[in-house]
């Protein structure tokens, strides 16, 4: 049977469109290009993620080695952003479709004013018909600023989006149960709730040309299967790789959708790296809070309060080993919160509504 996807994000990893040597391959973006345009006539919503702007710029300027790597990154990435994006545009204009460019930042998915904005703009580019093409702004996110890699991203706008899949080409055939390199390694074709087993066999090298390796797809990809979204990781180097996925006719891995989640939620899930308080809480609140029931965090299993926060910021809610159990909407701010600790009968802190749970 075949999907059905109304709306859908596909991620195009570095090692797809780039060949050995380091610069472009443009007869793999042209084809890339021909399939999302058919898949695009069949009245699928597409949003593309594209890497490659380094790349790009690889094949048009030549960089002292006195440079050092990250003023080289922005170097390339600001003149390989332009020639990207007119190669994406002459192959579209091919089949008479527009495509804009968008560029973002990690600062971007922060706050929820920008959040809404940016959707508001992609949803707008896609009523028009237009096919937005994303990227890291690569000119001006430098180290702390920079998302774990594209898949992040992609992870991102899927979710902002509620696309119906997200669709990450890679290199290799999917996630294997082995070293791939080895024969008797398979591809492991089905993957339902935690993948915690799978970094034992999961390659730990990253791509050549990409900055996130397998483990960073796989632990993204679960995320937002959690959120109810369908992740596919297939090999973007096969021929006609979208529409044999979307005909169930290509060996790759899917992560099976868990029950979709609110918008709210969505944002809140990818929201880790902007958490400001940090609260702890006891054995027996993890329990009834990762139950998977609805219900709130009360003061009463509150510990600690770790780092201090205001009213409506989001925090990390941690067990007593500081490991992450979710994220939250804090309703009242640290002030109160470490007034109340242990209290019962007191006002959540975080209400289930605003509460994501990471395990």
């Amino acid at each position: 049977m075949k999907p059905g996807y109304k709306k859908i994000v596909v991620k195009v990893g570095s090692n797809v469109i780039t060949q050995e040597n380091g610069l472009p391959d443009e007869a793999r973006i042209k084809h890339l290009v021909n399939q999302l345009a058919d898949i695009k006539q069949q009245g699928i919503e597409v949003i593309l993620v594209s890497s490659g702007a380094v790349a790009s710029g690889r094949s048009l300027i030549k960089v002292s080695e006195k440079q050092d790597a990250v003023t080289t990154r922005q170097l390339l990435a600001a003149i390989g952003q332009v020639k990207l994006i007119n190669t994406y545009a002459n192959f579209f204009a091919a089949h008479r479709i527009q495509c804009a460019q968008v560029l973002v930042t990690k600062e971007d998915f922060r706050d929820r004013a920008h959040y809404l904005n940016m959707k508001n703009c992609l949803q707008i580019l896609l009523q028009n018909e237009v096919i937005p093409v994303v990227n890291e702004n690569d000119v001006v996110s430098v180290t702390e600023l920079m998302f774990t890699d594209n898949d992040e991203l992609a992870g991102l706008i899927a979710s902002m989006l509620n696309a119906d899949a997200l669709i990450i080409l890679s290199n290799v055939n999917g996630i294997y149960n082995g070293d791939p390199k080895i024969e008797g390694s398979e591809v492991i074709q089905e993957i339902n709730g935690s993948v915690a087993s799978l970094a034992s066999f999961i390659q730990t090298g990253k791509s050549q040309f990409g900055r996130g390796g397998m483990i960073t797809k796989s632990t993204m990809a679960q995320k937002v299967a959690k959120l109810g979204i369908t992740v596919h990781i297939a090999n973007g180097t096969q021929d006609s790789v979208l529409l044999s996925l979307l005909d169930n006719q290509l060996v790759h891995t899917r992560f099976v959708p868990e029950k979709i989640k609110s918008g709210k939620k969505k944002w809140i899930a990818h929201s880790e790296t902007s958490a400001t308080g940090i609260v702890k809480l006891n054995d027996g609140a993890k329990t009834v809070l990762t139950s998977g029931k609805a219900t709130s965090l009360l003061p009463v299993g509150i510990i600690e309060i770790q780092s201090d926060f205001l009213k409506g910021d989001i925090i990390k809610i941690v067990d007593e080993k500081n490991n992450l159990i979710g994220l939250g909407i804090a309703e009242y701010g640290s002030d109160k919160a470490r007034e109340r600790i242990g209290q019962k009968k007191q006002k959540a802190l975080v209400h289930y509504d605003y509460f994501f749970s990471a395990i």
